[in-house]
């Protein structure tokens, strides 16, 4: 009679599969659960609101302060929302393989500290703020942005794609693993989780098309732009001091973004590899009567 009174999962000893950031056991109590995901939770509000804060009135300034025209506005602004779509597939890869999901998230916070600096910068300083254009001046010539300045903004734009590439596809998936999906009550909050990471991806997005838009358009482009960029400092702070507390997965060695990584590396190895021949050798291989790699 007493077996039936025991309880199916030991909650006391370590957690199969996890280990905390140095390498060790973990146990359920000291580790993960909503400890750690509060934090991820603070850190994805501050990061939905520094990228709407961009996206939201990108087109206006691009027509605004750069002179584009709205084709040539939309067309960039596609682009670089389009690559900002596109880049998780290599930022998930990078992860799985190599990287790791709090690592891949740290960096992606750093690419995007340093790319809301950079527009605020570009926003602000007079050698990276392009000149204005009045109507009723008689030389235009010399208004606009030049090369530099575009090129400048456009670099701290793409930081802030690729930041992009390795912050969808792991914030999420970093915070699930805070909770063992074995454990009833620990599968309840994981749920539970979800949700609020919803709502804090939601609320993000409307301060940001709410206060940050209002502040571009009547205060100042460089402080819309500056007040993204200290936002996530202190958000990236607390995700930091949250590292004692994170549960870490142990890595799978055969996930379909590990593969499409090592994949990648091992094209790049075969193509060096085969560059060097023709290089060296010529036609030796043919000659030896070795084919040719299949790629």
């Amino acid at each position: 009679m007493e077996s039936q009174h025991q309880p199916l999962l030991d909650r006391s000893g370590p957690l199969n599969g996890f280990f905390d950031y140095r390498g060790r056991d973990v146990h359920r109590s000291s580790s993960g659960g909503w400890n750690a995901g509060l934090f991820l939770l603070g850190l994805e509000v501050a990061a939905r609101f520094a990228y709407y804060g961009v996206s939201s009135n990108l087109i206006t300034y691009l027509t605004g302060p750069l002179g584009m025209s709205i084709a040539t506005a939309a067309a960039a602004a596609n682009a670089w929302s389009g690559s900002g779509s596109m880049l998780p597939l290599v930022g998930a890869s990078l992860a799985d393989s190599w990287l790791g999901r709090y690592r891949a998230i740290a960096l992606a916070t750093v690419f995007s500290i340093l790319g809301y600096g950079m527009l605020a910068l570009s926003a602000v300083l007079p050698p990276l703020k392009p000149s204005e254009c009045h109507s009723h001046s008689t030389n235009n010539s010399h208004c606009g942005p030049t090369s530099f300045q575009l090129a400048f903004f456009f670099i701290s734009l793409y930081l802030i794609a690729i930041a992009q590439g390795f912050d969808k596809p792991c914030g999420l998936a970093f915070g699930a693993d805070q909770f063992d999906q074995s454990d009833p009550q620990e599968s309840v909050s994981r749920s539970s989780f979800f949700n609020w990471w919803y709502f804090s991806m939601c609320t993000g997005i409307t301060i940001a098309v709410v206060v940050a838009s209002y502040i571009e358009d009547n205060i100042g482009w460089g402080l819309g732009f500056g007040m993204l960029s200290i936002i996530m400092i202190p958000a990236f702070i607390m995700f930091l001091l949250g590292t004692s507390t994170y549960r870490f997965h142990e890595m799978e060695k055969k996930t379909p973004f590990g593969r499409l990584g090592r994949s990648f590396v091992s094209l790049a190895r075969t193509s060096l590899r085969v560059g060097t021949m023709s290089r060296g050798g010529g036609n030796r291989g043919a000659e030896q009567g070795i084919d040719p790699p299949v790629i």
